[in-house]
């Protein structure tokens, strides 16, 4: 899960404003090596109702720092060890999620190329290109620019007029599926559509490249999974191309496509929205980590809550890989960024062979340093910052994506999964839960000798600047939300200590470990029991942000550090 362990930067970043990124002269280069790769572009379809547009949309006052909340980071990797096919394919991949990107930007907003030319402001128009619309996902989606309102928590996947009650009473199975879209019919009832229906036309040219890359592909589990998963595009059957997926042990390039990740429905959290993710395996790295999937049983069994809240056993097949990303379209490209994979989001995979983690190690780095590094410079005790490091940042980011695969995945009390039982807060309770065991495990692995590097001070430490940099996502992202229940959780419980006199916080370690395994057990079991009421109540009382911290928000903002980062990508970027 996007999932969405992270960092941030000694240095101001200065604004560089920047016009769009012209898709034209990547499609040109890639046509040098084939000219076979059509324009993807395609006209929205009808039953899907889309933002209304203002007809002049102007930029309010005062925004010319917007930009300002994202570094500009160029992705790119090392390709030396890659065949002249293994290049080549690249081309067809990220052409292949360019489509993605196009089909995620009809689900969050609408047709793009009209929204864009309309803005005359050319910063404004580039920040409108990183939110995908006129609404700011790391302010809580708040409209930035005039004639907007408040954007609808359903996205483009339901009707705007929608009676969520009604709804939830009588809506059938496929209506909450993870693939369809909610429309009214001629007789003004709803009724649900497939994804593969909607969006036939870009679908079919989606699976096309990635059949296409298939034939390019040396490693035949590589070439396997680029085949079902071209299928399963057109048909909007994923398990086959997942299971496929798990199965892959030796490709160089890796890519996650399609439609995945359920955070964009902030109305209930049912549907999946388009993303993808172009990867170049790191082998130094992915060697050193390959050891640590194996513990995930005895983890599992060790996990501080009763027994009937860890009754099932993770798959065995899972692993952990780093990776270069060079390309992210859609979802994940959107406002902040992700730094670690954990996939499939399919239960009956996961309980079946675990799942993948991908720790995306070129935008950690990035993100460590021009965004980590600065705030803990303001926020944290100076006689603590020595334990801010790169390792522990990793290290959390890692088993943050290894502890989705802990705990239950279904309700204890027939309530169905957790992700249909929680809702809306399917998602952030979910980040929640991983962030907070994959600080137990660090502490499993570290007493057992098996994390060699650094102290356990470096990971709490670590641990507490990676919440300031995440809360600063809103509370329109999960992770954003879970991150700020979780710092007024460790502040109650005095783990985490504010001088209001320096304004800078410290970690208390011994309640730091009292309070991990006191806030694991509370979420596991709020999971378990699928309990709606009370992670609704929780979330009201706690996620919300204090004086204290607004106050050291603020700080870092007025310090112009960036809240993420925003790339240059694309194939005029890669070194072939």
């Amino acid at each position: 899960m996007k999932i969405k362990y992270k960092t941030l930067l000694l240095m101001l970043i200065s604004i560089v404003l920047f016009s769009c990124q012209q898709q034209d002269a990547e499609t040109a280069k890639s046509n040098e090596i084939n000219n076979k790769h059509a324009d993807q572009s395609a006209p929205a379809d009808k039953e899907v109702a889309y933002q209304e547009d203002p007809v002049k949309p102007e930029p309010k006052k005062d925004h010319a720092k917007l930009l300002g909340k994202y570094a500009k980071f160029r992705l790119t990797s090392d390709l030396t060890h890659l065949s002249d096919a293994q290049k080549k394919m690249l081309y067809v991949l990220i052409d292949a999620a360019k489509i993605m990107d196009e089909l995620f930007w009809l689900q969050s907003y609408g047709p793009k190329e009209p929204f864009l030319a309309s803005i005359e402001n050319q910063s404004l128009r580039k920040f409108s290109d990183i939110n995908y619309g006129p609404w700011d996902r790391l302010d809580g989606d708040k409209p930035f620019m005039e004639g907007y309102g408040e954007k609808f928590l359903g996205a483009n996947f339901y009707p705007k007029d929608l009676d969520k009650a009604a709804f939830e009473k009588e809506a059938t199975e496929t209506m909450k599926s993870l693939y369809t879209h909610v429309v009214r019919d001629e007789n003004d009832a709803l009724k649900a559509v497939p994804y593969h229906e909607v969006y036939a036309e870009q679908l079919q040219k989606a699976a096309a490249l990635l059949n296409e890359a298939a034939a390019l592909a040396e490693d035949e589990g590589f070439k396997k999974y680029l085949e079902l998963r071209a299928k399963a595009l057109l048909d909007d059957e994923f398990k086959a191309s997942d299971l496929a997926w798990m199965d892959m042990k030796t490709n160089k390039i890796d890519v996650v496509i399609g439609p995945i990740e359920t955070y964009e429905d902030q109305l209930f959290g049912y549907k999946a929205a388009y993303e993808a993710y172009v990867l170049i395996k790191d082998l130094v790295w992915s060697e050193k980590l390959a050891k640590f999937a194996a513990f995930l049983p005895q983890l599992q069994a060790e996990l501080p809550v009763a027994d009937e809240y860890k009754t099932e056993t993770p798959g065995t097949d899972s692993d952990l890989n780093a990776y270069d990303a060079i390309y992210y379209a859609g979802h994940s490209n959107a406002g902040s960024k992700t730094i670690a994979i954990n996939l499939p989001n399919d239960e009956s995979v996961q309980l079946e062979k675990g799942t993948r983690r991908l720790q995306l190690k070129n935008v950690m780095q990035a993100k460590f340093e021009k965004i980590l590094m600065p705030i803990a410079d303001e926020l944290v005790v100076p006689e603590q910052r020595k334990h801010i490091t790169f390792n522990a940042f990793f290290a959390n980011t890692m088993f943050h994506e290894v502890a989705h695969g802990l705990g239950v995945k279904n309700t204890i009390n027939d309530k169905g999964t957790v992700r249909t039982a929680l809702k809306e807060y399917a998602s952030a309770i979910e980040e929640g839960k991983a962030d907070i065991l994959g600080l137990y495990m660090v502490e499993k692995l570290h007493k057992m000798g098996e994390l060699e590097e650094g102290e356990m001070m470096d990971y709490y430490t670590t641990f507490m600047a990676g919440i300031f940099r995440s809360v600063r996502f809103g509370s329109s992202s999960a992770h954003g939300v879970a991150n700020l229940l979780r710092f007024n959780y460790f502040s109650e419980q005095g783990a985490f200590n504010f001088n209001p006199e320096t304004g800078h916080y410290a970690v208390n370690a011994e309640k730091m470990s009292a309070a991990v395994a006191s806030l694991s057990e509370k979420i596991l079991t709020l999971q378990g029991n699928g309990d709606y009421e009370g992670v609704a109540l929780w979330f009201k009382e706690k996620g919300q942000i204090n004086q204290e911290l607004a106050d050291a928000l603020a700080r870092i903002n007025s310090k112009g550090i960036p809240v993420d980062v925003d790339f240059e990508q694309g194939v005029k970027y890669l070194a072939f």
